[in-house]
């Protein structure tokens, strides 16, 4: 008998849909976040050195490498503005699950409730229920063919029972990314309801069409307001090292690295070491993966013109609204695969608005597959 906690936690969905793709070269694979793009420059290199090495194959230190704390408290200061102290507020994970889980272990007791977009990433939602605490939504809407956050809805699933925000930016599975205008929206009304804010920031600087970066932290008053998560997975295209961090105050730091023990326990001691070499490699790398991400979504919304295809503003991937068509996701996506398509229907990624949507990752496929994406959706589709 399972525990009442997994009650509500529904399985991912993305797995089904891999599944039945089966191992076809034809098929083009926008069911998961995955990407083609080599990690950056010495990161393989710097892995390879650390292996064997004794200092890289121990319990020690729990929270992580001093040398990869330091470079992480380097890094989100860059970014931010905001320095932190590298021993005391910083804690490296088992990459995103490890430290989403823990951040809410830290601060949300049984039946707090969080608040998350909608959509949003399906395991930020299922993290919350299994922390105990439960989830609320502030629904997005599409403004001039791009996402927004709808700020009255925002306000208003925020009770006194809520204890934390819990976002994205750029925001996956939509592309969303936050104006200066909503961030503030968001930074007020956590410091007028004395909330954590729990930013989950993986994908923070992949954003198109030249908009900039704004980390919340650096925002006034919302130094200590703000949990910082990171990894190098998606922005280091490093999937496979399975490394991120926390950044915090240093209270909620102990708490988060607390957590962290009885967790994830401690990160791959070697695959820090090419987190290291990631996180200090020429910042060119990463501005022309960049420009190699936009040009894959340029190129799918191309392929997907005059169809309900909402445009993301960073990220990997991006939504088509197939209940317009009168098509259910999962019909949809089912469809889609007859056509050689594997795309994965969002109908847990959200409450009221994602349940309408397919995703398509376009971080994997190259453009020159993806100009066959148009045909084979209108074949499933139209």
């Amino acid at each position: 008998m399972r525990a009442r906690r997994l009650s509500n936690v529904p399985g991912f969905g993305i797995d089904k849909v891999a599944a039945a793709a089966g191992a076809d070269p034809e098929t083009l694979r926008m069911e998961n976040l995955d990407t083609d793009l080599s990690p950056p420059p010495g990161v393989v290199e710097a892995t390879r050195r650390a292996v064997g090495e004794p200092g890289y194959n121990s319990w020690l230190p729990f929270s992580g490498r001093y040398d990869l704390k330091e470079v992480v408290a380097d890094h989100v200061e860059a970014r931010s503005g905001v320095a932190y102290d590298p021993y005391s507020e910083v804690v490296i994970t088992t990459a995103e699950g490890d430290g989403l889980l823990d951040a809410l272990l830290a601060t949300t007791d049984p039946d707090d409730e969080v608040i998350l977009t909608d959509p949003t990433y399906a395991g930020m939602i299922n993290r919350v229920r299994l922390a105990g605490a439960v989830p609320k939504f502030a629904e997005c809407r599409v403004v001039s063919g791009e996402w927004r956050l709808d700020i009255d809805s925002l306000r208003a699933a925020v009770t006194d029972k809520t204890r934390a925000l819990f976002l994205q930016n750029a925001t996956f599975p939509s592309g969303m990314v936050f104006t200066q205008e909503e961030w503030s929206a968001i930074a007020d009304l956590v410091l007028e309801r004395s909330l954590h804010l729990i930013y989950w920031g993986s994908m923070e600087s992949i954003l198109f069409d030249d908009r900039p970066l704004i980390h919340p932290a650096s925002l006034p008053g919302m130094r200590d307001r703000t949990i910082t998560l990171g990894s190098v997975s998606i922005e280091y295209r490093m999937i496979g090292w399975r490394i991120g961090w926390v950044v915090s105050d240093a209270d909620t730091a102990d708490a988060v690295g607390i957590a962290h023990i009885y967790n994830g326990l401690v990160a791959s001691g070697f695959a820090q070491a090419g987190a290291i070499a990631a996180l200090t490699s020429p910042s060119d790398d990463l501005k022309k993966a960049v420009q190699e991400f936009q040009r894959r979504r340029d190129t799918v919304m191309q392929e997907m013109a005059g169809l309900p295809a909402v445009s993301a503003s960073g990220g990997w991937s991006l939504l088509l609204d197939t209940e317009t068509m009168g098509i259910p996701p999962p019909e949809a996506s089912r469809r889609l695969l007859e056509q050689k398509v594997a795309a994965t229907p969002m109908t847990v990624w959200g409450e009221n608005v994602a349940p309408s949507y397919v995703r398509f990752v376009f971080s994997r496929e190259p453009v020159e597959r993806l100009q066959q994406l148009g045909e084979r959706v209108r074949r499933a589709l139209t």
